[in-house]
């Protein structure tokens, strides 16, 4: 990545060192919105175009995250007994943050609230507001960096209301969208737009990455946020921007909900995610391989004695589909591996030399799958 690349991604992460920060969130309510379409314009019977219906049911389940605490500052020279001597410091130092963010209720009964990992990074607690004004604390289930996505839970929460999810996988380009969030700190807002492009990477944000790009404005503060399609559905949750000022040109990116979903059910179960390997090398189609399929991952090395090689996996075999849905790319493929816990099955559709494969791969836990480069 150039520097010019990196000084753009300035306020990707949104974090609580950008203008107002980030924020935390939890998940809570008692009934679960149901799919609301959008309102399809009809002139001859005076129906204007708005996307007014849909925005009235789905915004009860986008929260704003506030954040207040201190946090340890992580600096070596704190450690140092004669630093601290010299200048007469503490062993360590604490600073007083505070942050405003987004999130979105994912699960009404139990609380439970998505958002952006760096949103809450290192913070234990924190107060959401919702639309209609209560103020609720809520605590950090478990977070997860590599995604950057974090799960909070709101604490004796009545009349909430979630958001359902959607099927990431579906989405195409061109498919419209709307982002709801806190950006700035304004108060909810709410912005719409396309899906600019789909699966990309790259952007040396986490190691996990399958964003959905949008040109619905999406600012810091969003972070967290919810990026919902036109049937009322959580489909992203927004995570970053691209800008060289800070503010919002266009380009804009969410984690895909099918990604969250895997981790939400991790995080709510062990606290934490536990990704699985393979123990295969991948990476994107070569010249050779596109001369057979237009999608896909090419499968490298293979570890001796792991899940690929016990399920048959080879050397130079396309992986085309796993669990039924098309792999574009190799880090979407590593995506899908780390994302599935451990003892399950993982089912494959390769091209091996033309000829299709179905293999079912059992995900082994990273001790168990030495890495080989950039496998899984």
């Amino acid at each position: 990545m150039t520097a010019s690349w990196k000084r753009m991604i300035g306020v990707a992460r949104w974090s609580r060192r950008a203008i107002l920060g980030a924020a935390a969130i939890a998940f809570a309510s008692v009934s679960i919105i149901a799919p609301v379409a959008a309102q399809v314009p009809d002139l001859a019977l005076g129906r204007v175009p708005t996307l007014a219906p849909l925005v009235r049911e789905v915004t009860p389940a986008v929260v704003n995250i506030s954040v207040q605490g201190k946090v340890r500052e992580d600096n070596p020279l704190y450690k140092d007994p004669f630093f601290r001597e010299y200048f007469d410091m503490p062993k360590q130092i604490e600073r007083e943050v505070s942050a405003t963010g987004s999130g979105v209720i994912i699960d009404a009964q139990r609380g439970y609230v998505l958002t952006a990992n760096h949103v809450v990074d290192k913070i234990s607690a924190a107060q959401i507001t919702t639309k209609d004004g209560q103020k609720l604390m809520a605590r950090l289930v478990g977070r997860d960096p590599a995604t950057d996505l974090a799960v909070l839970q709101i604490q004796g929460a009545p009349r909430l209301k979630a958001i359902p999810m959607g099927n990431s996988d579906q989405l195409e380009v061109g498919d419209f969208v709307i982002a709801v969030g806190n950006p700035f700190g304004l108060g909810q807002t709410v912005t719409s737009g396309l899906v600019s492009a789909l699966g990309r990477t790259g952007l040396g944000k986490q190691g996990y990455e399958d964003f959905i790009q949008t040109d619905a404005p999406i600012n810091p503060g969003n972070s967290g946020g919810a990026l919902i399609n036109l049937k009322g559905e959580l489909v992203g949750i927004n995570t970053a921007i691209l800008s060289p000022a800070g503010g919002n040109v266009g380009i804009g990116f969410a984690v895909p909900i099918n990604m969250a979903r895997s981790v939400v059910d991790q995080i709510v179960k062990n606290g934490r995610v536990q990704r699985g390997r393979i123990g295969a090398g991948v990476q994107d189609l070569t010249t050779e391989a596109r001369a057979r399929v237009s999608e896909g991952a090419v499968v490298g090395e293979i570890v001796p004695g792991s899940p690929a090689e016990r399920a048959g996996l080879r050397k130079g075999d396309i992986v085309l589909k796993a669990d039924g849905v098309t792999i574009r790319s190799a880090a979407q493929l590593r995506n899908k591996v780390g994302l599935t816990p451990a003892g399950q099955m993982l089912r494959l559709t390769v091209d091996r030399n033309g000829v299709p494969e179905t293999l079912d791969v059992q995900i082994g836990p990273p001790e168990q799958a030495p890495r080989v480069g950039r496998s899984h």
